[in-house]
């Protein structure tokens, strides 16, 4: 055999030489860089054949374990030289070669029907490589036999080969993989040698000990009843009988309980033999896959698992090791002392519950052992002692952070913490003032003690009413529980602090969670929403236990409402609030079948405004005809101070008189300007859009710029082209900078609406400094373009005053209505002390909604129909629409008379006074009216 490195001999080289062919002008293969050639001559032919033989397994010529994968045409058959057999070590180099698909032309490859590979990876090389002695090199173009090789070499060769090339002898055959065995049953009493042979002496033990048990009882009992039947027992006999022990026990029932435990001791035994072999046998099987884990660890993990999962674990544990402390210390007292053994027991525990007395032990045994049971019982009863106080305060943390539960039923539920909270808890206890006080729970994701803190800063007093606070999450079923979610008449979620979409996505989860509550909801649900695109969805999942309130749509447009009518910001704080006079509902059966005009002067201390219809489903009717008569199931709404102050009486004597016949004026064009942007002014646009006359003005002046104005204003729905009745002009500024106030008509305005901008509309206190300092820059302009002889004052020609200034910004307001939105309560001081703005107070206006709303859901359809642009709305009308000049008249005729005109007057405001009076006490009460006074009126839009 000649190995050759460097290069694989040519097998048809000695044949193209003889041939006279030219190597240079047939085209050249590709070479592998490193290669094996194995010739074997003829006289090895048989061994050469063996070889193969094991190569293939036995198989015929078609199941060779390599094959040669070539695309040059093979020579003749008899023209072959001696077997070679080349085995291709990888090169990178010819791996991509694109012709063969990276398959080279002298590549050794598995069987056909596994197709074409690349070469692979072979095993390293590290004796393989070993130089021949030059007596066996030979130049492989030569021919000739080779010398044999030796067979020690041939072997170690033909396993070379076969590690190469790694196919299993049996490839060929290609059967399915059977599924591995189970793994074999232990059996059942497979024990070792040793534990039979110790079960049979623990059972051969146990039987002759109850065998000998059951002998000496019978004795004893026969002596007994032999001392018994005698006439004259001895004294001293009778006597050691009856005091021995043994002789009480004898003749007790209970002496066959100790062979039976003493017979039940092997069977015990060997169960528990057989369950620890089976328990050993599966921790060394798991310990066979599963990485060894240290003793001590294993022990560390029981024990924090047992003392997690058990809440009680600590005062087990304590209790076992006071037992075994007794037992122990018992033990060694009866080896120690004479004493008996339920008496070195009693020892024992007296050692434990007072370390004192051990004093009394006499002799070095007794006392060592005492001494070690006192300090175990000291150490003992320390442990107790630290358990007892850590339960305690845990008791008390949980109790001061809220933890608890509340067991609490007719009660009034809020979720969630933000601004309106205070304002809302006083609406609250004043509503429930007139029973003597009610029960509001708050559930917020904060501490107790700063809820607590908080609502006590608020400085007021809840008239009986009591606030209790509990920190959880109202997303957790487990929390709404806590608080009795099923037992509460209302439950209030308040939006968050983050922006609109936030907000109302929280507020949809909350209302998910409530509907998942398995003992259901006994009251409604009173949602506050941010945005109104939003609203349709909650009712959507809450159905017709949801009632929401949109906070921004609601101040929106009150904002618009004030801004046409001044005064009327203070008309709906009266209204909303409970302060005062407020909405009811109420049936009264006595007035069925009475007309509408006869109900409403029925009420002396209330004003009738609507019925609920019980023939449409509950429907309210605002505002109904005279004509109109109540049927059987029909409430009446109506405004007063509480709902147990009125009650309906006799109908009162009115004098009607005449109507003076004054015609409300048309709508002439207005100029209105906005600053600031909200998120939802496209809403504010559209309520503008039809309470206006054409030929409007509407002046936005904003950091928006004008392009993305459009595009937000088309994403909110609104078909800017679409406006018929206002233009929309835009100015692009910052309202806190003078000079960009400046650069607007700021004095020819006839209504400007200052918007809580929506950069800053998460912070109350900067939106509130921003709105404020906006304010006072457009009065100061619009006191400074106004003509001189309007504003000058006597006071402002001798120098500056505080008090001019104020003056003239007052007189400034005459000219122009300016609405400011304003958050915090703290805020409406500063605006209104210089009385230059007629304000709106979102946070406490929105609070007092979901106030009412809680207390009776049925008062949001009336809201929502007062604050829509069509329907019935408050109005505030001159009062030369019902009187004349210097008329007496009582506050029932002039109700009367504002029916010829389908209005209803709830409340006026005299000329000489700045607080309007809704639902006046003295309805009969004739008094002078005069031109300048107004009156409050609920009327048609339409």
């Amino acid at each position: 055999m000649a190995e050759s490195d460097g290069g694989e001999a040519d097998p048809g080289a000695g044949r193209r030489a003889a041939a006279g062919d030219d190597p240079a002008s047939r085209p050249q293969r590709p070479q592998l860089t490193k290669s094996r050639t194995i010739s074997v001559s003829s006289p090895s032919t048989a061994a050469a054949s063996t070889t193969a033989e094991r190569l293939r397994g036995g198989a015929g010529r078609e199941s060779l374990l390599a094959r040669r994968s070539t695309t040059a045409p093979l020579p003749p058959v008899d023209a072959l030289p001696p077997r070679r057999i080349t085995v291709a070590v990888d090169d990178p180099s010819h791996s991509s070669s694109p012709p063969n698909g990276g398959v080279l032309d002298r590549d050794w490859c598995y069987p056909s029907f596994l197709g074409a590979h690349v070469t692979r990876p072979r095993a390293p090389r590290q004796q393989q490589q070993q130089t021949p002695p030059p007596s066996v090199r030979r130049n492989p173009s030569t021919s000739g036999p080779a010398p044999p090789l030796p067979r020690r070499a041939q072997r170690d060769e033909e396993k070379r080969l076969a590690s190469v090339v790694k196919l299993p002898p049996l490839l060929g055959e290609r059967r399915p993989l059977s599924p591995p065995p189970p793994p074999p049953r232990a059996r059942r009493f497979d024990l070792p040698p040793y534990y039979l042979l110790l079960l049979l002496v623990v059972t051969v033990t146990s039987s002759a000990l109850a065998l000998w048990q059951w002998i000496k009882v019978l004795g004893l009992q026969e002596k007994i009843r032999s001392c018994g039947a005698a006439n004259a027992p001895d004294s001293e006999d009778e006597t050691l009988l009856i005091n021995d022990p043994a002789s009480a026990f004898a003749s007790s029932a209970n002496w066959n309980f100790v062979p039976m435990l003493a017979l039940a001791i092997p069977v015990f035994l060997f169960k528990y033999s057989d369950q620890l072999r089976r328990s050993r046998a599966n921790s060394v099987r798991t310990r066979g896959t599963e990485e060894e884990v240290p003793l001590e660890k294993r022990i560390a993990y029981k024990v924090d698992v047992f003392f997690s999962g058990h809440p009680y674990a600590k005062l087990l544990a304590l209790l076992l090791a006071t037992v075994i402390l007794i037992a122990s210390g018992g033990i060694a007292l009866f080896a120690v002392s004479g004493s008996g053994f339920l008496e070195a027991l009693w020892l024992s525990w007296t050692f434990v519950a007072d370390s004192g007395n051990h004093a009394d032990q006499v002799g070095l045994g007794p006392r060592i052992v005492s001494v070690s049971i006192s300090s175990g019982g000291m150490l003992v009863f320390a442990t107790m002692l630290g358990l007892v106080s850590d339960a305690i305060s845990e008791k008390v943390d949980s109790w001061r952070k809220g933890r608890s539960e509340v067991i609490e039923t007719n009660h009034i539920l809020i979720l969630g913490w933000s601004d309106k909270l205070g304002s809302l808890l006083k609406q609250l206890a004043i509503a429930n003032k007139s029973i003597g006080g009610g029960v509001v729970v708050v559930l917020a994701e904060r501490d107790k003690e700063e809820m607590e803190m908080d609502i006590g800063k608020l400085g007021f007093d809840f008239m009986g009413t009591s606030v209790i606070c509990r920190s959880g999450s109202p997303l957790i079923l487990a929390d709404l529980k806590k608080v009795s979610v099923s037992k509460a008449r209302a439950i209030i979620v308040l939006a968050s602090d983050e922006n609109a979409d936030q907000s109302d996505a929280r507020a949809l989860r909350v209302v998910l969670s409530l509907t998942g509550v398995k003992e259901g909801l006994r009251g409604h649900i009173v949602v506050e929403m941010s945005d109104l695109d939003n609203e349709p969805l909650v009712k959507l999942v809450g159905g017709e236990l949801i009632e929401t309130v949109v906070a921004h749509d609601v101040i929106g447009r009150l904002m618009i409402q004030c801004a046409l009518q001044p005064g009327l910001a203070q008309i709906w704080e009266d209204i909303l609030g409970f302060e005062n006079a407020e909405f009811y509902i109420k049936r009264w059966p006595e007035l069925d079948g009475m007309r509408f005009g006869d109900v409403l002067i029925s009420f002396p201390d209330a004003v009738p405004c609507g019925v609920k219809l019980a023939s449409k489903g509950g429907k309210i009717l605002m505002n109904p005809a005279d004509d109109y008569v109540l049927r059987e199931g029909d409430e009446v709404l109506v405004i007063a101070e509480d709902d147990d102050t009125y009650a309906p009486a006799l109908l009162a004597e009115v004098h009607k008189g005449f109507l003076p016949n004054v015609q409300i004026p048309p709508k002439f064009p207005e100029k209105i300007l906005f600053c600031g942007w909200r998120r939802d002014i496209h809403d504010m646009i559209m309520v503008l859009e039809a309470f206006l006359a054409p030929g409007s003005e509407l002046w936005m002046f904003n950091e928006v710029p004008e392009k993305e104005r459009e595009k937000k204003l088309t994403d909110g729905g609104m078909d800017i082209f679409g406006l018929t009745n206002i233009k929309l002009v835009h100015k692009e500024g910052n309202a806190v900078i003078r000079r960009h106030l400046e650069s607007l008509p700021l004095e020819t305005f006839d209504s400007i609406l200052i918007l809580a901008d929506e950069s800053v509309e998460d912070s109350i206190v900067q939106s509130d400094s921003r709105s404020l300092a906006t304010l006072l820059l457009i009065r100061d302009v619009q006191s400074k373009r106004l003509p001189s002889e309007e504003v000058r004052s006597p006071l402002r020609q001798n120098g500056f005053s505080h008090s001019s200034w104020i003056r003239e910004m007052q007189q400034a307001s005459d000219k122009s209505i300016i609405i400011s939105e304003i958050l915090d309560s703290r805020t409406r001081n500063l605006v209104s002390v210089s009385k230059i703005s007629d304000y709106v107070l979102s946070n406490e206006l929105v609070s007092m909604a979901l106030a009412m709303v809680a207390e009776d859901k049925q008062i949001n359809r009336v809201l929502e129909e007062l604050f829509a642009e069509e329907g019935n709305e408050m109005c505030i009308r001159s009062a030369e629409f019902y009187l004349y000049e210097q008329e007496e008249l009582s506050f029932l005729d002039i109700m009367v008379r504002a029916r010829e005109r389908d209005e209803i007057v709830i409340g006026y405001r005299l000329a000489q006074t700045d607080e309007a009076i809704i639902n006046p006490e003295e309805k009969s009460e004739i008094r002078k009216w005069s031109l300048d006074d107004v009156f409050v009126v609920i009327a048609n839009g339409d």
